[in-house]
């Protein structure tokens, strides 16, 4: 199946780009995804071993199943103040 991963902001700049699509097998989950996405390129070796992500527009959690045409966005950290 096929996922397409999007980045933002220090993420965007980490990953070089604003999108990923990646190859998956049936079943797997967000966790198996960032494990994915982590070892595709050196640079992205460095995107934390749990980000926030949200699938399809709604935060997930690293067990959720992702599905074919799935768009699962890394959420980089916000400060403010």
């Amino acid at each position: 199946m096929r996922v397409r991963s999007l980045f933002f902001a220090a993420y965007r700049d980490l990953a070089g780009r604003g999108e990923l699509d990646v190859e998956l097998p049936p079943g797997a989950t967000v966790s198996d995804l960032v494990a994915v996405v982590r070892r595709s390129a050196e640079r992205l070796a460095g995107l934390p071993a749990q980000p926030v992500v949200a699938v399809n527009q709604e935060y997930a959690g690293y067990e959720q199943h992702l599905r074919d045409g799935d768009e699962v966005a890394f959420i980089p950290p916000v400060a403010g103040g």
